[in-house]
């Protein structure tokens, strides 16, 4: 299975006066073999400006890139219950209402993971390349928190609590469940790149968005909420 390239980074388009906020989700780090804290946002596409691994303030060594059961090390056996690889089809997590369906995302010639279609408010990405949900490996899932008229998709991702279950219907016809570990929120110049995209060898899945305040000297969100969850 092909390397994972991690997510991109970016900046946003400053929101109206008035209004909702606006943000892309985010993704974290890990840029090929570079190191990127930043996360990409922003609703107008064509206002993101992309930002190098020399804008994040994360340092030391690459941590590994997000994947699959393949980028496991073959001296580390899958532990815990996992499932065979099977596109995800809806995100289903009850607790804040969210019936949603997945969009692939690809890895943009500048390296950097595409963002979701900015017309969808109700809408989540997976990254294509790495594990999918269930997989051994550690799958990651994205989606926006709001847009200049209303909230998104992941607006309530901060409601949800260690136990929690949230459950993934997938292409095979298996609906994989996980239940929420923790939910933590990181300023986006301290993002634990190695901590959130590293593989496992249990069957294992992130949760991302933005978070915190926005910052309008950027233009973007000053955090990044991630929640971690297992298969269960």
């Amino acid at each position: 299975m092909a390397a994972r390239p991690a997510p991109p980074t970016g900046t946003d388009p400053e929101p109206p006066e008035q209004g909702p906020r606006t943000s892309w989700m985010v993704l974290g780090a890990v840029v090929l073999l570079l190191l990127a804290a930043s996360l990409f946002g922003g609703r107008d596409t064509s206002s993101d400006t992309a930002v190098g691994a020399s804008s994040g303030t994360a340092t030391g060594a690459p941590p590994p890139r997000p994947g699959s059961a393949t980028n496991v090390s073959p001296s580390v056996r899958p532990v815990g219950r996992h499932l065979p690889r099977s596109k995800p089809l809806r995100l289903l997590i009850p607790k804040i209402s969210v019936d949603a369906p997945f969009t692939d995302l690809a890895i943009a010639p500048n390296g950097q993971l595409e963002p979701p279609p900015a017309d969808d408010v109700n809408l989540v990405g997976w990254h294509a390349k790495g594990a999918s949900p269930g997989e051994t490996g550690t799958s990651i899932i994205a989606g926006h928190v709001d847009t200049a008229t209303s909230a998104a998709v992941f607006a309530g991702l901060s409601e949800l609590e260690k136990g929690d279950v949230f459950s993934v219907v997938r292409a095979d016809r298996r609906r994989a469940s996980f239940v929420v570990d923790s939910v933590e929120t990181f300023e986006k110049d301290r993002f634990p790149s190695r901590r959130v995209y590293a593989d496992t060898p249990e069957a294992q899945v992130r949760l991302i968005t933005c978070a915190g305040d926005y910052d309008r000297s950027v233009r973007d969100y000053t955090d990044n909420l991630v929640v971690f969850a297992h298969l269960m």
